[in-house]
């Protein structure tokens, strides 16, 4: 493998909060070690497209602050394709590109290593989704805002529960994965957490009701992980 001169960094898959400071991070990173590095907008979709474009420091200028990506996200089917990962292979060499950095989650890894053995191409995952189901860190790019955001909705719902009386069935997004509804009950101070990785019965939850009926507990809520 030559050394690396030239990378490309793009988003994939389902936008995260903090993915526009990990392209401003990649981008100055890259300059600092006199790196040539480009934006592939769109995902892999946009990189079969050819959608390439150089980025300097003033493009990454004033975005670490913005929810979304920059760089625009898509999911492609045309990329589960061989073809489709050819003329992507193609955009990236037509480029002079090097190596790749793809900020995303479990579809985005899958990608990249398909790709990446397929034309032994040098592929660096960033993980990125808010779901924190990526195996090898403790936290993704993401999740911590999640966390954040769904809990002051919690909050809310509490004032209406306590106000009525009534028990609150709140849904997490997670895509199978139970670490936002674990952290969002926990610092809540949920009555209940349903996760895939459990196997809480209803059985278990109506006996924890009748507990906190017994102690006089008017208002109740639980938290349930998509797709639980």
């Amino acid at each position: 493998m030559s050394k690396i001169k030239r990378i490309a960094v793009f988003t994939s898959g389902g936008d995260a909060p903090g993915m526009n400071a990990a392209i401003r991070s990649v981008v100055r990173t890259a300059l600092y070690h006199d790196l040539h590095v480009y934006g592939i907008i769109g995902g892999y979709d946009g990189m079969i497209k050819g959608n390439i474009k150089r980025l300097e420091v003033g493009d990454v200028a004033n975005i670490i602050q913005r929810g979304g990506t920059v760089l625009k996200t898509a999911r492609s089917k045309d990329f589960m394709t061989i073809e489709g990962r050819k003329a992507a292979y193609e955009n990236l060499m037509a480029n002079d590109i090097d190596g790749c950095v793809a900020i995303g989650g479990n579809g985005t890894y899958t990608g990249a290593m398909v790709f990446g053995k397929e034309f032994n191409f040098p592929i660096v995952g960033l993980p990125g989704t808010i779901d924190n189901d990526i195996y090898g860190t403790d936290y993704t790019i993401g999740f911590d805002t999640a966390i954040n955001t769904a809990i002051e909705a919690v909050d809310k719902i509490r004032d209406t529960a306590d106000s009525h009386n009534r028990l609150f069935f709140v849904e997490v997004m997670g895509r199978h994965s139970g670490f936002i509804a674990l952290h969002t009950g926990i610092g809540s101070g949920a009555g209940g957490i349903f996760i895939p990785e459990t196997n809480t019965s209803i059985e278990d939850l109506i006996e924890d009701l009748r507990k906190a009926t017994r102690r006089q507990k008017l208002f109740n809520l639980i938290i349930v992980a998509e797709g639980k």
